[in-house]
């Protein structure tokens, strides 16, 4: 893997890393993850500074290489799916199953902080590599589980896909509009929100006066810690949530409206907004309307509301109204495309540009974090498979010799 491309403004060149360490630096995370959930915990963990070494499956790796919407890198074992969350990572391909394979493995274990891990629940210590095994050896090691439904659920052994966890969690009844039944995120959300929250658990555990412990991350259960006011309102208030479509059922008028090119996001969720937005729009009669002068009466009106609204908007287009109305104090914005949001976002500086050993460039997604007004970064891109094998077990002592017999055998 190439260095990444220059970056494109002066603020890409990131102060953290020109002036101090990382929050991570020195800290030796082994990832055992594949596809998303666990590599995207590792992704967050090794731009905070980490390294984070991917241990991967001799001749094939994470399956994630063969994944993603482009079918010649899919092809080059550096599919889509993998290069987005793995950018930084170095990549030792090892077989668990063999005797050597656990042995290189322990030994690593021994200059480890962190194990990451994301096979079904009882894999590790049938390979004989299970946490208590691992802090044996290492007796500091944070070792993290992730799995669809945690390690001692009744529903430990079913597999963790993220469309089964957004249903069964709850997140997808509540998703789309009362004509429409249930609807996914159009994104893994389940995967990703398992992996920030392993990720916030692995950088707690190593703020530990004491480190070391076993970290057990349920994809289901950090999904629905997400959904916290639905959750609240039934558990609370008895309260079921139902599908609303793009309405906030918390307050009004607060939804998305068409205008004359498109639809624009309106959240009006103060008394002051309201009042600002309906004088904005010529509605300055509805204010001291009893059918809309308090919240809970726009809330019980809301589609008589939500029409005299957009039959204004409808009148010009949705960018105007944006600008007019965030200037007077009412959050509104337009839904984007996403290449519309990329362009933001590359104004911002979390696009990365890597070129590939193939000579492919590939952008990828940082993490949305900004320390010390800039985004984090890594050196290097995401890694081709086995890449950093023999580096890595060079540092733990085998010698060339050793390195070539392994591979031989197909342990390495």
């Amino acid at each position: 893997m190439r260095l990444p491309n220059a970056p494109s403004r002066a603020s890409d060149r990131v102060k953290m890393s020109d002036t101090a360490p990382k929050p991570l630096s020195g800290i030796r995370i082994l990832d055992l993850t594949n596809v998303l959930a666990g590599p995207f915990a590792c992704h967050q963990l090794v731009h905070l500074g980490a390294e984070v070494i991917k241990i991967e499956v001799p001749g094939r790796g994470d399956l994630a290489r063969q994944l993603g919407q482009d079918e010649s890198l899919s092809e080059q074992n550096m599919g889509v799916s993998f290069l987005a969350p793995n950018p930084g990572k170095a990549s030792v391909t090892l077989n668990l199953k063999a005797p050597e394979g656990k042995d290189i493995f322990k030994r690593l274990v021994e200059t480890a902080d962190v194990v990451v891990e994301n096979f079904r629940p009882g894999v590790m210590d049938r390979l004989g590599l299970g946490p208590s095994v691992l802090r044996a050896i290492n007796t500091r090691l944070i070792y993290c589980a992730i799995s669809g439904f945690g390690q001692d659920d009744p529903l430990r052994d079913r597999p963790a896909y993220d469309q089964i966890m957004q249903g069964i969690s709850g997140a997808m009844a509540i998703t789309g509009t009362p004509e429409s039944g249930a609807l996914r995120a159009g994104w893994p959300v389940a995967d990703t929100v398992g992996g920030l929250t392993a990720a916030m658990a692995i950088s707690a555990a190593l703020n530990a006066p004491d480190r070391g412990c076993v970290i057990d991350i349920s994809m289901r259960d950090a999904l629905m810690a997400t959904m916290g006011w639905a959750v609240s309102n039934y558990l609370v208030a008895g309260v079921e949530a139902v599908p609303a479509g793009n309405e906030n059922l918390t307050s009004a008028p607060s939804a998305a409206y068409a205008c004359a090119d498109g639809p624009l996001n309106i959240a009006a969720n103060k008394q002051e907004q309201w009042e600002a937005l309906a004088r904005h729009l010529g509605l300055e009669a509805l204010v001291n309307d009893p059918h809309f002068v308090t919240r809970a009466a726009r809330k019980a009106n809301r589609v008589a509301l939500n029409a005299a609204i957009e039959d204004v908007l409808r009148t010009r287009p949705a960018a105007a109204w944006e600008d007019e109305l965030n200037a007077i104090g009412v959050p509104a914005g337009r839904i984007l495309s996403l290449p519309d949001a990329l362009e933001q976002a590359r104004a911002a500086g979390q696009i990365a540009s890597y070129t590939l050993e193939s000579g492919r460039d590939a952008e990828v997604f940082r993490t949305g974090v900004r320390m010390d007004g800039a985004p984090l970064v890594v050196e290097s891109g995401p890694p081709e498979l086995g890449a950093d094998t023999a580096r890595v077990l060079a540092e733990i002592g085998l010698s060339p010799e050793e390195i070539a017999e392994m591979r031989q055998k197909g342990v390495l």
